[in-house]
């Protein structure tokens, strides 16, 4: 009977009518819950099983993975070396910030689930705290706990020197940069430090010192309405050069907006600032990311954002569903449990041996979306949308890396 339930379903076409709503508890190809008592050999087994240990129970990952922790005899290397002797430059609200040298600020991406090659962020670490943050690996190579992940934040120093250095005609362009893509460039820590602001003029210099007088592939991902600020900046490296802004709206609704990003500015300031960056000529678009199963994939509530989006004039709308790797699990699952005890055990088993979603619920996503873009005739991405940033005429600025994003299996 469930075997011929999915089948239907995967034979119905998409786009006759709207997808028919699933709850994360009712997928016919959940397995059911496991009885309470197991053998004791096999519950061993799950409990030291290096792969499974960060996802058995909150109150076991903990303890089966205690903190991070450097040995006084171990000697600090690169980047963790850096972050150590890292000055404190100021302190508020429980948050710590550090002026951080580093020796390069554009840095090479080697991943084959994005479409960029380079990537910037003018910060380590995110004040925003949003529970789902996969970047939160990246203080474990400072030897930090990812818990520490919104409480230290390290502001990259010498941006406009170190990335001038690194800029060559032959690293970028055809490529894309993006900025932003592990942590928010807009994030509080601007409004101090401005090392955002920085990195965008340093671009734009350079850009006008090409041949053509631009040529770069730029977009920049934030939850923030402060990147109004830098209108100027980006209406300015627009004309000659191809950029988009990306906004992430997870959900419209208030409530799971602070339990999920609890310090990040409301969906209704991202999507204000979102509309007037396109009354500006500025190519902006929505990324719904991360989807969180059981929690803001509802039909009627992802059709929320969609509106949304375009109602403000979004030029195009992308998604991915929640990943949950090691670093991101020690935060997420005691947030489940506490939260939303329902979905815990759910959760433990969909992710127990992989950081995705199963493709069954991917693919159900992926329908929902296709449908409700064509409905408000939203592109799945930058390229898509064919964005040309610049007047006709005055340059071409159009790289083959213009849909550099975080992508997105859901775009198609």
């Amino acid at each position: 009977m469930i075997h011929t339930a999915t089948s239907a379903r995967r034979a119905a076409s998409d786009s006759a009518q709207t997808p028919v709503p699933l709850s994360l508890l009712s997928y016919p190809y959940v397995r059911p819950a496991r009885p309470r008592s197991r053998p004791k050999a096999r519950l061993a087994r799950v409990l030291t099983s290096p792969r499974l240990s960060a996802c058995a129970a909150p109150s076991l990952a903990l303890s089966l993975s205690p903190p991070a922790s450097v040995p006084p005899n171990r000697k600090l290397v690169g980047i963790a070396r850096l972050a150590a002797s890292a000055p404190k430059a100021a302190e508020r609200h429980e948050i710590a910030y550090y002026r951080l040298p580093v020796r390069s600020v554009l840095n090479r991406v080697r991943s084959d689930r994005v479409a960029f090659l380079w990537s910037i962020n003018p910060y380590r670490g995110c004040e925003f705290g949003c529970r789902y943050c996969y970047a939160r690996y990246t203080h474990e190579y400072m030897e930090l706990e990812p818990a520490e992940f919104e409480r230290k934040i390290y502001v990259k120093q010498d941006v406009r020197y170190r990335l001038l250095a690194d800029l060559t005609p032959e690293k970028v362009l055809g490529e894309h940069i993006a900025i932003g893509a592990a942590t928010d460039p807009y994030q509080p820590a601007e409004r101090d430090f401005g090392v955002s602001r920085e990195i965008l003029e340093t671009l734009l210099a350079w850009s006008r010192q090409l041949p053509s007088g631009g040529g770069l592939s730029l977009s920049l991902t934030t939850k923030s309405n402060l990147i109004l600020r830098d209108i100027d900046l980006l209406q300015q490296l627009a004309l000659c050069n191809a950029l988009n802004v990306n906004f992430t709206v997870t959900t419209l609704n208030l409530r799971l907006v602070r339990l999920l990003e609890p310090r990040a500015p409301a969906p209704a300031l991202r999507l204000e600032a979102l509309g007037k960056l396109a009354e500006a000529g500025i190519a902006a678009g929505v990324f719904i990311a991360p989807i969180v199963p059981g929690i803001t994939d509802k039909p009627e509530d992802l059709e929320a954002v969609v509106a949304a989006a375009a109602r403000v004039g979004a030029r195009y709308l992308c998604a991915d569903i929640l990943r949950l790797m090691s670093s991101t699990r020690k935060r997420f699952f005691p947030f489940l449990e506490q939260k939303f005890p329902r979905l815990l055990k759910q959760y433990r088993y969909w992710y127990a041996r992989s950081g995705y979603a199963p493709a069954d619920y991917r693919k159900h996503i992926a329908r929902l979306l296709r449908h409700l873009r064509g409905k408000y005739n939203l592109p799945a991405s930058p390229r898509a949308a064919h964005l040309t940033c610049a007047p006709p005429g005055t340059c071409v600025p159009q790289a083959p890396g213009l849909a550099g994003q975080l992508v997105l299996l859901l775009s198609g």
